[in-house]
């Protein structure tokens, strides 16, 4: 496949988009931990020559997100269970920062948008995977309304390392109404204007979907690897 221009038509380097559409099949679930990253398979998938999305990969590799194992080439990263304590440890104490900060300097406008996306997760019948983009958009307008560039640059690495975690904690029987619930919570501190108690309540919901998490990997671990003490 010819890649005569170093560019797409909306201006992005060609390595650039085949990045960001790695990156967003990571986030959406369509690549999943485990899965081999065939070079010809993903440039004809999306479009682009082989060379941007070999350096799209180098880029992901690099950043943790995908690793090579012996006779399978390289593939999208599993996390153990230390690795998700430390991963959600990092996630309470940024995004009780960042609630807090919130709760001092966000818009109106901005709780108001976080009301709005609430509203859309009280809807009744919404599939886990919907209530899940639903879930990253509470939580990232939330980074945004912290007003603080450098924790908001350190969040967005942080919710991309979140990629590989695999299903969403909303697959966790009861998840979803317990984690509305606790987004209200915050939410409540934030319209209060209370950086205390919007902190102690993203700390508690972050705890809590940890929980969710490593009762997943719990229950995805084969049974002898688990009576041997290793995580898959």
């Amino acid at each position: 496949m010819a890649d005569n221009h170093p560019e797409t038509h909306d201006g992005l380097p060609r390595s650039e988009l085949a990045y960001r559409r790695l990156l967003e099949a990571l986030l959406d679930g369509r690549l999943k931990p485990g899965q081999r990253m065939r070079e010809t398979q993903l440039a004809e998938q999306f479009g682009i020559s082989r060379t941007p999305v070999r350096e799209a990969l180098r880029r992901l590799q690099n950043e943790g997100l995908l690793t090579t194992e012996p006779y399978r080439g390289m593939t999208v990263a599993r996390l153990d269970q230390q690795a998700v304590i430390e991963l959600y440890l990092m996630r309470e104490v940024l995004e009780g920062t960042a609630a807090g900060l919130a709760a001092r300097h966000a818009a109106d406008a901005e709780i108001d948008l976080l009301e709005d996306i609430l509203a859309e997760e009280r809807q009744p019948g919404e599939d886990p995977e919907r209530r899940a983009t639903l879930n990253r958009r509470f939580h990232g307008t939330i980074y945004h309304a912290a007003h603080n560039r450098y924790l908001l640059r350190s969040l967005n690495a942080l919710r991309d390392s979140m990629a590989i975690l695999g299903a969403t904690t909303y697959k966790v029987e009861g998840r979803a109404a317990k984690a509305l619930a606790e987004h209200q919570t915050i939410l409540a501190a934030i319209r209060a204007r209370d950086p205390q108690s919007a902190e102690q309540a993203a700390r508690r919901h972050i705890r809590a979907a940890q929980r969710a998490r490593l009762q997943i990997l719990e229950s995805d671990t084969p049974k002898a690897d688990h009576h041997a003490g290793g995580i898959a």
